[in-house]
C-alpha cells in the first residue's frame, strides 16, 4: 500500500473546506449546522515524581492540560469533521533542566500547544468507518497511551474499520507520520529516534538512533478482532517500515460458569523479521500465557512472557515497537506501569494483578507484583499499587487516581530502588 502524506495544513484545510460545503439543506446557516455539532473533553492536573536515590537527582513535574474536541453533525450521508485541540502548562512549577524534571510528562517547555485531531470520515453506523487525516487510533502496538500523560499520542494518515458481523471487527490503517505525547506537531520518526530529531520534542523513548539517522516513512498495518461464545480473538500484522514486520495474536477464553466465580486463560504470540531495518537484523518472537478468575467486582491474573535469545539479532533478540518502546504501553501481558519486556529485551518476565471495586464501583483498588529475569538487564522486580476514585452524581466525569511502582534491581540507576509515584486528576466532559 502507497504511504498517503497528509501534511498539518492539508489535513486542516480539509477539514474546513468540508464543514463549509455542507448543503443548505441540511442546515440553513454554517452556524446553526456547527452548533448541532458534539463537543467534549478532558482536563487533567498531574504531579508525577521520580525518586532515583541517592545516585542521581530525583526529578518531578506538574502540568495543567486538556484534550478538546469537535465533531460535526452529518453530511452527505455519513460524512463527518472531527478537531480536537491539547494544550499543557507547567504553570511555572519546573525548569529547564532536564535532570530535575521528569520530561516524560509534557517534556521541558513551560507550554505545549497543538492540533492533536483534525480528520474527515466516512461512516455507516455499526458497520464502516473511514478516517483520514490526524486522529487518535488505539490497537494493540500503535496507541495513544490513553491515559498515562497530560495528553495522548496521535497519528496521521487513513484508517479504516469495518464490521460485516456483529461481534467481528476488521481493520487497516496506514499512518506516515506521528505526534508523540510531548511533541507540539506531527513528525516522521518514533520512539527509537533522539530528542529533537527534525526539531520535535520527544521525550520517553529508547533511543537507539542518531541525529542523522534518515526518517520513516510510517507503518501500514490489517488486523482482526472478534468474540464468539467465552472466546475473544485478536489477530494483527504489521510492517513499521524501515524497522520490523510484526504478526501478532492474541486469544482468551472465559468459562462462563453461571455462578460468581468465571476462570479465563489465553496465550499471545509475537513474531517479529526485517529486511533492511534502520536498527540492523531484527529477529524476535515471544510467547505469553495468562491465567485468572473473574470474581463479583474484581479479577486476579498471572500473565508470563518469554523472549528468546538471538545471537547477532538487533538487541540479542529484542522487540521492536517504534510506538510502545519506552512508554510501556504495549499488550505483553508482563509489561509492568513503567517497563516490560519491550524495554528489558531478551529473557522472561511475569506479573500477578489483583483489581476490586468497591462502594458501588466508586473506588477501585489494584495491586501487582512483576519479575523479570533477562539476559542484557540481569534481575529485577517491580511492585504497583493504583487506586482510582470517581464520586459520580453531581461529580461525574471527576477522577482522582494515584499510580505508584517501585522498581528494584539492576536496571534501575546502581541497581537501587526506583519509585515512581503519579498523581492524577481529570475531569471529562
Amino acid at each position: 500500500m502507497k504511504p498517503i502524506h497528509w501534511g498539518k495544513r492539508t489535513t486542516v484545510a480539509m477539514a474546513c473546506a468540508c464543514a463549509l460545503a455542507v448543503p443548505a439543506a441540511h442546515a440553513e446557516t454554517l452556524g446553526s449546522f456547527l452548533s448541532q455539532g458534539h463537543y467534549d473533553g478532558v482536563v487533567r492536573a498531574y504531579y508525577f515524581s521520580r525518586l532515583y536515590g541517592a545516585k542521581v537527582p530525583n526529578a518531578n513535574a506538574f502540568a495543567l492540560g486538556g484534550m478538546f474536541n469537535y465533531t460535526t453533525p452529518t453530511f452527505w450521508d455519513g460524512f463527518g469533521v472531527g478537531l480536537s485541540f491539547f494544550t499543557a502548562s507547567d504553570v511555572g512549577t519546573h525548569g529547564a533542566n532536564p535532570a530535575t524534571t521528569d520530561t516524560t510528562l509534557m517534556g521541558l517547555a513551560p507550554n505545549l500547544n497543538a492540533l492533536g485531531q483534525a480528520y474527515v470520515q466516512y461512516a455507516i453506523p455499526h458497520h464502516l468507518v473511514i478516517r483520514a487525516g490526524d486522529q487518535e487510533i488505539h490497537n494493540p502496538w500503535i496507541n495513544g497511551g490513553f491515559g498515562s500523560r497530560i495528553l495522548e499520542s496521535t497519528y496521521q494518515g487513513v484508517t479504516a474499520e469495518f464490521s460485516p458481523v456483529r461481534r467481528l471487527h476488521l481493520y487497516g490503517l496506514d499512518i506516515t507520520n506521528w505526534k508523540s505525547r510531548t511533541s507540539s506537531g506531527y513528525n516522521n520518526d518514533n520512539l527509537y529516534y533522539p530528542t529533537n530529531y527534525g526539531g520535535d520534542t520527544l521525550y520517553g523513548g529508547e533511543t537507539k538512533l542518531g541525529i542523522g539517522a534518515p526518517p520513516t516513512t510510517g507503518t501500514v498495518a490489517f488486523g482482526a478482532e472478534g468474540k464468539v461464545a467465552g472466546l475473544g480473538a485478536q489477530l494483527w500484522y504489521y510492517n513499521f517500515n524501515q524497522f520490523a514486520r510484526m504478526f501478532y495474536t492474541n486469544d482468551i477464553y472465559t468459562l462462563k460458569t453461571g455462578g460468581a466465580v468465571n476462570p479465563f486463560i489465553g496465550g499471545q504470540y509475537v513474531r517479529e523479521t526485517s529486511g533492511t531495518s534502520l536498527l540492523g537484523n531484527v529477529n524476535s518472537r515471544v510467547e505469553g500465557a495468562i491465567a485468572g478468575i473473574q470474581i463479583p467486582n474484581g479479577s486476579f491474573s498471572w500473565g508470563y512472557d518469554h523472549v528468546p535469545l538471538k545471537t547477532g539479532a538487533y538487541g540479542s533478540g529484542s522487540v521492536v515497537s517504534p510506538y510502545t518502546a519506552g512508554y510501556a504501553t504495549d499488550p505483553l501481558y508482563s509489561t509492568s506501569m513503567i517497563r516490560g519486556m519491550v524495554e528489558l529485551g531478551p529473557g522472561s518476565g511475569w506479573r500477578a494483578k489483583f483489581d476490586y471495586n468497591l462502594v458501588h464501583n466508586k473506588v477501585h483498588v489494584g495491586v501487582a507484583y512483576g519479575q523479570y529475569r533477562t539476559y542484557l538487564e540481569g534481575a529485577s522486580h517491580d511492585v504497583y499499587a493504583d487506586l482510582i476514585y470517581t464520586p459520580g452524581g453531581r461529580f461525574k466525569g471527576l477522577s482522582i487516581r494515584d499510580r505508584v511502582e517501585v522498581s528494584e534491581g539492576k536496571p534501575n540507576i546502581g541497581g537501587r530502588s526506583f519509585i515512581y509515584n503519579r498523581v492524577m486528576l481529570a475531569y471529562a466532559f
